[in-house]
């Protein structure tokens, strides 16, 4: 699930967190950065169930208005093409996610059923389902269209929903639009042929895992080291007004340089410039990338960047 720049956007903020705090324990902001991507996992998984809670309470809702007393003939035989609908089917029946939100004890709503309620109710009063609803039968990929729109315009900017998660977890809304992205990205793969839902894992493997932790282990013993770099490449600035995001980009990005041989310098830059254009100031991408450039150019000539294979520089 997480790419490598989810990765370094959890490092920074892990480090950040580390500079606004007591600096008495890196163990501590280890756990942190632990806890904190398992988190974002957390919230993926959430928004996934809160798609079954919907479609759940859209069976309630059929049910109920055929009961009602004075029900129309439409709400007597009403079209259940929304619970029919074979990707929310696919997502519901998924042994995997039902696992994966019960070890994890994600049993949000459960408790908070007033959140899947609000927005099948959005749902219910949208164009969107007025539109797909037109027609009885559907295909997938009509289907899948309509569960990508309704994530999309409905679910993931309504304000309630919003509000909800950062009451529960703060980091929740750092991690807000990757997890977004990442969770329409899954929904748009999706493919009829796929026999059941394949839910992405919170690391693609062992290499990333690892790649976090000495990430941030690597960037804060050498702390120092790279301050000095820093202020040594930027003579002309005070060091108390460069951004502190700036500050600890830079430095991963010279920990990249230095410490991770099989990463190209021209990735190393090309990340932390995007890190910068969505963390930090407008101002800030052209700051760290003319030092991390001039840093680059220096180092490569006088060898203290060792790059191990083909086209590495």
């Amino acid at each position: 699930m997480l790419t490598r720049r989810h990765i370094r956007a959890k490092v920074m903020q892990s480090l950040y967190a580390f500079h606004q705090g007591s600096k008495d324990s890196m163990q501590a902001e280890e756990k942190f950065l632990k806890k904190s991507t398992e988190d974002m996992y957390n919230l993926f998984l959430l928004n996934l169930e809160l798609l079954v809670k919907v479609r759940s309470h859209a069976e309630d809702y059929y049910k109920i208005v055929k009961k009602k007393f004075l029900a129309t003939e439409e709400e007597k035989n009403p079209n259940k093409k929304f619970i029919n609908n074979q990707l929310l089917h696919r997502i519901a029946d998924s042994n995997a996610l039902s696992e994966l939100i019960e070890s994890k004890k994600l049993n949000h709503w459960y408790k908070d059923d007033e959140y899947p309620i609000l927005i099948w109710n959005k749902i219910l009063e949208s164009d969107l389902y007025a539109d797909y609803i037109f027609t009885e039968t559907s295909s997938f990929k009509e289907d899948k269209e309509f569960v990508v729109d309704i994530f999309k315009k409905i679910i993931a900017p309504n304000d309630d929903l919003y509000d909800y998660y950062e009451d529960h977890n703060l980091t929740w809304i750092d991690d807000f639009p990757i997890v977004n992205t990442t969770l329409l990205k899954f929904l748009q793969k999706q493919k009829e042929s796929d026999e059941v839902l394949n839910i992405p894992r919170l690391y693609k493997n062992v290499e990333d895992e690892n790649f976090a932790r000495e990430l941030f282990t690597k960037t804060l013993l050498a702390d120092e080291q790279f301050s000095e770099i820093t202020k040594n490449k930027t003579p002309n600035w005070d060091q108390d007004r460069i951004a502190e995001i700036d500050s600890i980009l830079i430095k991963m990005a010279l920990c990249e340089f230095i410490k991770f041989p099989s990463i190209p310098v021209r990735v190393t830059i090309n990340e932390y410039l995007e890190l910068a254009k969505e963390y930090s100031t407008p101002k800030s991408s052209t700051f760290i990338n003319g030092v991390l450039d001039t840093v680059s150019k220096e180092y490569q000539s006088n060898g203290k960047i060792n790059k191990v294979g083909r086209g590495l520089m």
